[in-house]
């Protein structure tokens, strides 16, 4: 058995009836204890994400995600029987999770992480679907995805799941705590880490061997590593410090920005404590890769570390130091950051074009912000400012390009930030 999420609160009988009447006709008959499960699932998710666009009612899909093979929209989860999932019975659902198959007995495009979710128990994906049909029904249609032929094709998805996915519970390692397999749990099911986290093949797989070892997330995104690597992963992160970036958004070495930092405001803030410190010991018993260490990387040339030093001390020394450490607990560090120094410098780059906001969570709701750079700084200054962070400090990472400054920059004015 996985351990529950968390213990469930009991309400009085009065108010257990009026939940009952308020919800719609799909829910009627549930108890609160398996809403309560799903919603929780729902938020370890990150559902929301994904089924909610920009603007629009929750869990309404619509929402366009990018591929490399072209823009597929998320559908509507709501419990809508003509646009939404109200016709769907518990084993639809499950064989959609567990498969990635519709009711129409269609193929899911592998952009909804059904080959992460296969590992949620059966009980699980039950409460899920208990709580999604909890919502208010919207009624809004299903946008088609903008594919090529012959991915246009449903049909073709099944030759990609022959041999890119492995369906299948998630099994206990009897050789590992009740603890760790919690967190491996949640990492390699519900939280599909490893969809952002892990590298890709030509075919837009995860790439075996290279679990959780950093990977190209979006048009100008990078996801660093999750290994024990001590450069470029969480080698030198306690399971304190995982726990505080989860839970707020930032801890002693970094903060979230980006699509991590929707993570952590829409997800991770919530999940219990108990199972923060799961993903954490799991996290942490991830070793370092063979890659590891600075072996292949290039440095800046002499002239270039010249220029981005007094870059840095005319826009960044006032946040983060003439020394890169930030303030505690209120300005990221730069040094012996994994996200600067990522073997791509994309993340680092979109900050400083497009400035970030640290998530708004209970546990830091200032939610500071850094400004914008895009107008104030050329892709020649960017580059030399990116490959001197990226090399100050004890840092040590390949520099970047104005042409690949330029690349990015085209993303952030696009609306790509």
């Amino acid at each position: 058995m996985i351990p529950r999420p968390h213990a469930m609160k009991f309400l009085p009988p009065a108010a257990l009836l009026g939940l009952a009447l308020s919800l719609p006709a799909a829910a009627q008959g549930t108890s609160y204890a398996s809403i309560e499960r799903g919603r929780y699932l729902v938020k370890a998710g990150d559902c929301a994400a994904c089924h909610t666009d920009d603007g629009g009612r929750p869990f309404a899909g619509g929402r366009a995600i990018g591929t490399p093979f072209g823009t597929i929209y998320s559908t509507n989860i709501t419990p809508d029987r003509a646009t939404g999932i109200g016709q769907w019975s518990e084993p639809n659902f499950f064989r959609a999770m567990h498969y990635g198959i519709r009711r129409d007995g269609k193929h899911l495009y592998p952009a909804f992480p059904y080959p992460w979710f296969t590992k949620l128990s059966r009980d699980d994906v039950a409460a899920i679907k208990t709580y999604l049909d909890t919502l208010q029904p919207v009624r809004q249609w299903n946008k088609p995805p903008e594919l090529p032929w012959p991915l246009s094709v449903r049909e073709a998805v099944a030759a990609w799941n022959a041999m890119n996915f492995h369906p299948g519970n998630y099994r206990i390692d009897p050789d590992k705590s009740a603890q760790w397999n919690r967190g491996a749990y949640l990492v390699e099911g519900a939280g599909h880490c490893g969809a952002c986290h892990t590298p890709s093949n030509f075919l837009g797989a995860s790439k075996e061997g290279k679990r959780l070892q950093g990977n190209d997330y979006g048009d100008s995104w990078f996801a660093p590593g999750l290994t024990s690597n001590l450069k470029d992963g969480l080698g030198s992160w306690s399971a304190e410090d995982i726990v505080a970036f989860l839970k707020t958004g930032s801890n002693a070495k970094t903060a979230a920005a980006g699509p991590m930092a929707q993570v952590v405001k829409d997800s991770t803030q919530y999940l219990s404590d108990a199972d923060l410190d799961a993903i954490a010991a799991y996290l942490k018993d991830i070793p370092a890769t063979s890659s590891e260490g600075n072996r292949g990387v290039n440095s800046p040339d002499d002239a270039a570390v010249s220029r981005g030093e007094a870059l840095y001390a005319d826009n960044c020394t006032g946040c983060h130091m003439e020394n890169g450490a930030g303030l505690p607990q209120v300005f990221p560090s730069l040094t012996g950051n994994s996200a600067v120094q990522a073997s791509r410098a994309d993340s680092v780059t979109h900050v400083i074009l497009a400035g970030a906001k640290i998530p708004a969570t209970s546990g830091k709701p200032t939610g500071l912000s850094m400004p914008a750079f895009n107008h104030k700084l050329n892709d020649d200054e960017i580059a030399d400012l990116v490959s001197y962070i990226r090399n100050a400090w004890g840092n040590h990472a390949s520099p970047t390009s104005a042409a690949e400054v330029a690349k990015v920059r085209k993303t952030v004015e696009h609306g790509g930030g």
